[in-house]
C-alpha cells in the first residue's frame, strides 16, 4: 500500500500504518506528529486542562520516539500511540495520589532529618580508635560491647580467664575514650 492510498483514519493529515509506510526516521516523525492533534484531543478528554493536556502530548511523543524499535510495522501506529498516552495519564493519575498536598507547606515544614556528618566523623574515628587497639583488647571490647556477649562468654571464646577478659574491656574502654577525647566512667 503507498502513502498516497492509505485509508484516512485521521483525517487528510493521516499517514499509513502499512509496513511500507514507516521507512525512516523522518516517515516516522512524520507519521507520528501527524497524530498529535488527536492526540491532544484525548489527552484533554482525559485531563480536562490545556497544560496537562499538553505535557501528556509531549510524554506520549517522547515515549513514542524512545520506543520506537518496538513498534511493529503493519500494525496501528494510532492505537499504539494512544495506548502510550493511556498508560502515561493512569500512571500520572497513580503517582498523585500517592502525593502530599501541601500549598501552605505546613507537612514540609514538619520534616527534618537530622545531619549526618557528624555521626560519619564520629564513627570514622571509632573506626580508627578501634584499629590502634591491641587485637586482644579489640577482641575482647567488640564481644562485649558491640556483640553484646557476657563476660564469660567472651572469655569462654577467647580462651582465657573472666578476670583476664574483664581486665581486656577495661583497658580497651579507656584507651578509645582517651583516643575519642571522652570522659572515662568506672567500670
Amino acid at each position: 500500500m503507498s502513502l498516497s492510498s492509505a485509508p484516512m483514519e485521521d483525517g487528510p493529515e493521516a499517514v499509513s500504518d502499512a509496513p511500507g509506510g514507516i521507512v525512516d526516521s523522518a516517515d516516522w516523525r512524520e507519521a507520528v506528529t501527524a497524530r498529535a492533534p488527536s492526540l491532544r484531543a484525548f489527552a484533554w478528554s482525559l485531563s480536562r486542562n490545556g497544560a496537562d493536556a499538553d505535557d501528556l502530548v509531549q510524554e506520549t511523543l517522547t515515549k513514542a520516539w524512545i520506543y520506537r524499535h518496538r513498534f511493529q510495522p503493519g500494525t496501528n501506529l494510532r492505537a499504539w500511540l494512544f495506548t502510550i498516552l493511556r498508560n502515561s495519564w493512569y500512571s500520572s493519575v497513580q503517582k498523585r495520589r500517592r502525593e502530599v498536598e501541601d500549598g501552605e507547606g505546613h507537612h514540609a515544614a514538619r520534616l527534618t532529618a537530622e545531619g549526618s556528618q557528624e555521626w560519619s566523623v564520629e564513627l570514622n574515628a571509632l573506626k580508627l580508635a578501634l584499629d590502634d587497639l591491641p587485637p586482644e583488647h579489640r577482641e575482647a571490647i567488640v564481644m562485649v560491647g558491640a556483640a553484646g556477649l557476657s563476660y564469660e562468654e567472651a572469655a569462654e571464646i577467647a580462651g582465657c580467664a573472666l578476670g583476664t577478659i574483664k581486665s581486656r574491656v577495661n583497658r580497651a574502654r579507656n584507651r578509645l575514650a582517651e583516643a575519642l577525647d571522652m570522659p572515662r566512667g568506672a567500670n
